[in-house]
């Protein structure tokens, strides 16, 4: 059993009688069987791991109450429900992201090798389409990552997000041209990838950036969240000869011992890099057609409890 449905088997309480426990332990198997699903869905629509957790919790805890007897697809009333906790929750980060010291940046996920070889799944979690879909209203990231993510029906959506199906079919259609015209297109091939993440990890570890200014995009962004707590840029560096005067002029601490380790991160190349042995950061590595188009480099220490083991996303 997951840690979020022990937990949330506690909140049930005492369970009183042989029917309840068998209820609890049905309920259980049936929200265990699509829990990365729902973490999946509530990561996409809210980019950060201890909220989509929350929300995961505060699925199951309505999730147990409900009289399955009514449900008639439980995949579907899970996410409706999951849907209708993250709506809440993206309107209270809302709130706090007006607030944030700095960029906001998602929060990274270590994740599997097979994930990068799911092409859909690793582009839907990348830190590069996060921040893309931050750029949609509430409803219109909920639509977008049902729709065009998890190839829901027009009508589930509606019952999700509260909306009718011709408004939801207009969202979509809305949500759908806004992405596109903001996203990476492209494809990259593992030794691009290989290649891109050697030579982001030599300029960390040792400074020699020439081979990594050979492969930064004429456009490449840098980007770095620090959550007013670290260090980091307080906007973004946008262009080839902007992120080559930062890196030349020490983007990294280059008066600590550092050790950097490859990594995936949201489905992508990634560095875990260590200061004096404790875990100081992230760079999540954006490769399009060969060329490093996005460094996304996260420092908020709050930011930084998932990427020391797996997180599990999926797509079913």
């Amino acid at each position: 059993m997951s840690e979020s449905s022990e937990r949330a088997t506690d909140a049930a309480g005492p369970l009183g009688h042989a029917g309840r426990g068998e209820s609890v332990a049905s309920a259980t198997e049936v929200f265990v069987a699509h829990r990365n699903l729902l973490f999946t869905v509530a990561y996409e629509m809210l980019g950060s791991a201890a909220d989509a957790e929350d929300v995961l919790q505060e699925t199951w805890l309505r999730w147990v109450g409900v009289d399955r007897d009514t449900v008639r697809e439980e995949r579907a009333y899970l996410v409706r429900i999951i849907t209708r906790q993250a709506l809440d929750r993206m309107r209270a980060l809302r709130r706090r992201k007006e607030s944030y010291v700095g960029p906001w940046l998602p929060e990274p996920i270590l994740t599997a090798p097979d994930v990068a070889d799911d092409v859909e799944l690793a582009d839907s979690v990348s830190m590069a389409m996060l921040l893309v879909l931050e750029t949609l209203t509430p409803v219109e990231r909920a639509v977008f990552v049902l729709r065009e993510v998890f190839a829901l029906d027009y009508d589930e959506i509606a019952e999700a997000v509260g909306r009718s199906s011709a408004a939801v079919r207009q969202l979509a259609y809305r949500a759908r041209c806004h992405v596109a015209a903001r996203r990476p297109r492209g494809t990259v091939t593992p030794a691009e990838t290989r290649a891109a993440l050697r030579a982001f990890q030599r300029a960390v570890e040792t400074g020699e950036l020439q081979s990594l200014l050979d492969i930064l995009a004429p456009d490449v962004v840098a980007l770095s969240d620090g959550g007013g707590v670290r260090h980091a840029l307080l906007r973004p560096v946008v262009g080839v000869d902007k992120v080559a005067r930062l890196l030349e002029g020490g983007w990294w601490q280059r008066d600590a011992e550092r050790s950097v380790e490859p990594v995936q991160i949201n489905g992508g190349p990634g560095l875990l890099v260590r200061v004096d042995g404790e875990i100081d950061g992230v760079v999540a590595v954006q490769v399009v057609n060969g060329w490093v188009t996005g460094a996304y480099h996260v420092r908020n220490p709050e930011k930084l409890s998932r990427v020391t083991r797996r997180t599990a996303v999926s797509l079913t």
